[in-house]
């Protein structure tokens, strides 16, 4: 079997239930399946990568993600993940614009940018500069909102374990990376810099801003530190500029994404949370190491 179709349900709303099972793997004409984590997620052996609408078909609409990948090499051995909306649940610049009282301000312009319809930079100094003058407190305020993805510590923790180099790379800011490489269990982190007077923000980003071809430039640096291929390599994001580093790697997931990456990815998680990378892996939940 040269491919494997693995399915992954959200937890919270369906079950993967025999019948499900069934239904997909003659839809698709797969072997039996091997479950991964009962009523979460299962592999269906296949001999060529299967017609998503014929997947879509069979599911009928439950809220399961399907991610089909080549039978060897699934184990990937370096993990480069977005921040934002991807290990966090929210976009930190937004949330910290809340303190500043543009909440929704921001927000409209984070959306337009993380769905292509900006240029990034632009967007981000854009962004920045309607901070100047925000108390460096409330930076604090706005980590105490942040909330990690459910399935992120596993899959850092996972990889780890077996050997993974995991990076965070994104467009936010230092001080927030820092924090969620720390809490998550990421080894290297890289973003940009909001600038301070020791007070206050000043309204300025560090230059070079970090963007998707930052992005794409950090993942091929970081396969050639590790000694690997690209088809090694596990990519996770969900806007605009995270579109070049998932079409670069063996396997790029768009999670939850925007429209525009939703559309090009070639493997993506709308319903699941992130242990679907560790299924997508091969990876049977009591493989799983916790964070």
């Amino acid at each position: 079997m040269s491919h494997v179709l693995t399915l992954i349900a959200d937890r919270t709303a369906a079950s993967l239930t025999p019948a499900i099972l069934n239904r997909v793997r003659n839809a698709v004409g797969g072997q039996p399946p091997d479950v991964l984590s009962p009523g979460e997620a299962a592999d269906i052996p296949v001999f060529k990568a299967p017609d998503p609408d014929l997947i879509r078909s069979a599911l009928d609409g439950a809220p399961i993600d399907a991610i089909t990948t080549k039978t060897r090499g699934r184990r990937k051995a370096l993990l480069l993940a977005d921040m934002d909306s991807t290990i966090v649940t929210g976009e930190t610049l937004d949330e910290l614009a809340v303190f500043a009282g543009i909440g929704a301000q921001i927000a409209a312009i984070t959306a337009r940018a993380m769905n292509g319809e900006l240029d990034f930079k632009d967007a981000l100094r854009e962004r920045v500069a309607m901070l100047k003058g925000l108390k460096l407190g409330a930076l604090e305020q706005a980590w105490a909102q942040v909330t990690v993805t459910p399935g992120a510590r596993e899959l850092v923790a996972t990889m780890r374990a077996r050997g993974a180099l995991t990076a965070l790379v994104s467009g936010g800011f230092t001080f927030f990376t820092g924090r969620v490489a720390e809490a998550v269990g990421f080894e290297i982190h890289r973003s940009n810099t909001l600038l301070d007077d020791g007070e206050a923000l000043t309204g300025k980003v560090g230059e070079p801003i970090l963007d998707r071809g930052a992005k794409l430039e950090t993942l091929h640096a970081l396969a050639e530190q590790r000694g690997v291929k690209l088809g090694a390599t596990l990519t996770v994001g969900d806007g605009a500029n995270d579109l070049d580093m998932l079409r670069a790697a063996g396997l790029g997931v768009a999670f939850r994404a925007k429209p525009i990456v939703a559309a090009e990815a070639r493997a993506r998680v709308d319903h699941a949370d992130l242990r679907a990378l560790l299924f997508a892996q091969g990876y049977h939940a009591e493989e799983f190491v916790s964070g």
